[in-house]
């Protein structure tokens, strides 16, 4: 029996069996992390460089891109690293720091998504007060809130899980540091506490879930009493890359953590675990930019513009 205290490392899960297939999954993740930089980056290139791009919703968009680099860098470089050599070590401080990290950034990003999710409620259904109610003041104010209860969320949960004993070995079931995974190594009912914690967080995350479709539901009701076809497509287009987004965000992590029993296997934890912490931050830099035409012509013209000055 081992204890926290006597643990150096942990095992993390490999993402194949072969040699072979761990240079393929390399390329893969080398691949999908290249896209999520890049296109993360491009974002915040345009939005921080084009002035007309100063408004709420793209410094609501900005965030969420530095979130999503945040959080494929958080997990990604180290099981690339343990592909590329074949091993599967993780030093216990640098699994502490991938849990804060990695709670961190996923967390400061359902918290955006719900700000987002005001600044299109707003700006539809409340088109007159949208100036006074996301001025830049209380934008920058909603931000600050976002990525602060993001660190307090993140070091409660990280203090807490890395203060229990653990009994059970120092072997994860995942291809990263994660809460649940670690909970398992856990001496019995020394996890209740976390176990309280993760409860208030499903309540709360819960919540903002609530307040997502609620403002949704008012939404759709404001759009379709407008009149033209035009002004509907419209509204219906600035909402949909959002709502593309919180559904896949949502989708694969309620997924991933509330799956029945009988539906759990190595190889689709492993599936689940890829699907909701990598695809996530490379998609959603396509899914925004393919809908909105404002933000597709400032990427081409900082693009076009980098290409004349090199």
């Amino acid at each position: 029996m081992s204890n926290s205290s006597s643990i150096r490392h942990f095992l993390l899960l490999a993402l194949a069996d072969t040699q072979q297939l761990q240079l393929l999954h390399f390329c893969l993740l080398l691949g999908i992390s290249l896209a999520a930089l890049l296109g993360n980056g491009l974002i915040i290139s345009t939005v921080a460089c084009g002035h007309h791009l100063h408004t709420p919703m793209f410094f609501f968009l900005l965030n969420l891109a530095l979130s999503d680099m945040g959080s494929i860098c958080t997990t990604v470089p180290k099981a690339m690293h343990n592909s590329l050599w074949d091993t599967r070590n993780i030093s216990y401080t640098g699994c502490a720091a991938q849990v804060f990290f990695f709670v961190f950034f996923i967390s400061a990003e359902h918290f955006l998504l719900t700000i987002m999710c005001y600044d299109r409620y707003v700006s539809i259904c409340k088109p007159l007060h949208y100036g006074t109610l996301l001025a830049s003041r209380a934008c920058a104010h909603m931000a600050a809130a976002a990525w602060a209860c993001a660190f307090l969320y993140s070091l409660i949960h990280t203090a807490n899980t890395f203060s229990l004993p653990l009994c059970h070995g120092n072997a994860l079931g995942q291809f990263f540091c994660e809460i649940p995974h670690i909970l398992k190594l856990s001496c019995s009912k020394s996890y209740l506490r976390e176990f309280g914690l993760i409860v208030f967080s499903i309540s709360l995350l819960f919540g903002c879930f609530v307040f997502i479709v609620f403002s949704y539901v008012q939404i759709f009701r404001a759009v379709l009493s407008i009149p033209s076809e035009q002004g509907r497509h419209k509204a219906f287009s600035t909402c949909l890359p959002h709502l593309v987004v919180v559904s896949l965000f949502l989708s694969t992590g309620f997924f991933a953590y509330l799956k029945p029993p009988s539906m759990s296997s190595p190889s689709m934890d492993l599936a689940l675990s890829l699907l909701y912490s990598v695809v996530p931050p490379a998609l959603n830099p396509l899914i925004y930019s393919l809908r909105n035409q404002e933000l597709k012509a400032a990427v081409r013209r900082l693009l076009t513009g980098w290409f004349w000055k090199y």
